[in-house]
């Protein structure tokens, strides 16, 4: 999908495009969640076209992914799509790969991440300016 987005100049691709590769990504995701499996890496390096110029899709990479109830690791999900709750720390469910989706398909739209921090604190304060502050009962918990 990075090849894909990089083919087409970083310009972002059709809505309609991006409508037929998100409902497989929904599809797929719908499938890991109904085994209880999070992907932990969800970004367009692993998505791939079955097929250039074709629309068909796989998700790919599973080398970080576990079982909700048997998660291996908290330091997951590459950057520009990592979700809150990793960077702070907190428990984790298959919505973080949801996150990681909806950074996607904004990348896709506009051919850029849509929170392209340089550091993990660069990036909450990206995302903080868009979404605004954690609720402060979520930063309680983390004193």
């Amino acid at each position: 999908m990075y090849e894909h987005i990089k083919d087409n100049n970083f310009k972002g691709i059709n809505l309609k495009l991006i409508h037929t590769y998100t409902i497989q990504i929904l599809n797929s995701l719908n499938i890991l969640k109904n085994h209880s499996i999070i992907h932990c890496d969800l970004k367009p390096e692993n998505i791939l076209l079955q097929e250039k110029g074709k629309s068909k899709i796989k998700l790919i990479d599973f080398g970080s992914s576990c079982f909700e109830s048997k998660k291996l690791y908290t330091y997951i999900q590459s950057r520009f799509y990592r979700a809150p709750e990793i960077m702070l720390g907190i428990s984790y469910t298959t919505a973080i790969d949801m996150w990681s989706l909806g950074c996607i398909v904004a990348e896709l739209y506009s051919g850029f991440p849509i929170f392209p921090g340089e550091s993990e604190a660069e990036q909450m304060d990206l995302i903080m300016e868009v979404i605004g502050v954690p609720p402060i009962e979520l930063l309680k918990v983390l004193v």
